[in-house]
């Protein structure tokens, strides 16, 4: 017999596809899983930092990136950070009156530590836009006067008097060109500083131990426990600007 509409096995409807995840704004994530917390370095300053009451931490890299959030390395005081913010604190003639970059600055505690300092211009930079919104608002929070650029700087040279750069290394290649460009900054006279507790892709046969300090570890991402926090310095003496004929 021949199928009619009558007789003929209903079909199932199709099953609904899965609805996306919702996707989060940095103003979102500032607000409903961070807190205002200090870094126990710098108790005399504040920043939003992750929330331990807040699922959204424990989300795997994955769920994250579906919610639009990259790794959230800014909401986190990490040790190499924590390390340059206190010794620009605690002598902050390195850093007064002076052109300040905080180069891939996180939540901005290097920056900010600096501007607290006394330095006469800070310029944040970050390639992560959570992380730059982030910074600004940390900045605002300690009313310290800091500019925040979302942008890749490696290559670039404004005429910064001191660089920050702290906890970078976690990449063979990416490490590689940071250290090259950090480099060619201080061969022409330009104090470049490096907060980092001496993580395997760290030039270390380039830069000598400047200070340490004793720094927590920065919750479960980080990989290793991190017991001195240090600040490193290319042991090799500026070249200097070349002579011009």
């Amino acid at each position: 017999m021949m199928s009619t509409p009558e007789n003929s096995p209903k079909s199932k409807p199709p099953a609904p596809s899965a609805k996306p995840a919702e996707l989060l704004t940095p103003d979102q994530v500032l607000k409903a899983h961070c807190r205002i917390a200090s870094a126990p370095l710098t108790p005399e300053l504040r920043f939003h930092l992750a929330d331990p009451a807040s699922q959204l931490w424990r989300e795997d890299e994955d769920a994250l990136i579906a919610q639009g959030l990259p790794s959230p390395f800014w909401a986190f005081a990490w040790g190499g950070g924590q390390a340059l913010a206190r010794l620009v604190m605690d002598q902050p003639e390195l850093v007064d009156g002076k052109r300040v970059l905080d180069f891939a600055c996180g939540c901005g505690i290097a920056g900010i530590a600096a501007a607290k300092a006394g330095a006469d211009l800070v310029t944040a930079s970050e390639i992560d836009p959570f992380a730059a919104h982030a910074a600004r608002a940390n900045a605002r929070l300690n009313n310290a006067d800091m500019q925040v650029l979302h942008a890749d700087l490696v290559g670039c040279d404004d005429g910064w008097d001191v660089v920050l750069a702290g906890d970078l290394f976690y990449e063979t290649e990416a490490g590689a060109a940071i250290t090259d460009w950090l480099e060619s900054l201080h061969d022409r006279g330009a104090t470049v500083l490096i907060g980092d507790p001496g993580r395997a892709y760290l030039p270390k046969d380039r830069l000598r131990v400047m200070a340490r300090f004793e720094a927590p570890r920065a919750g479960d991402l980080e990989d290793q426990d991190v017991g001195a926090a240090r600040v490193w310095r290319f042991h090799a003496e500026p070249r200097g600007l070349p002579e011009m004929d």
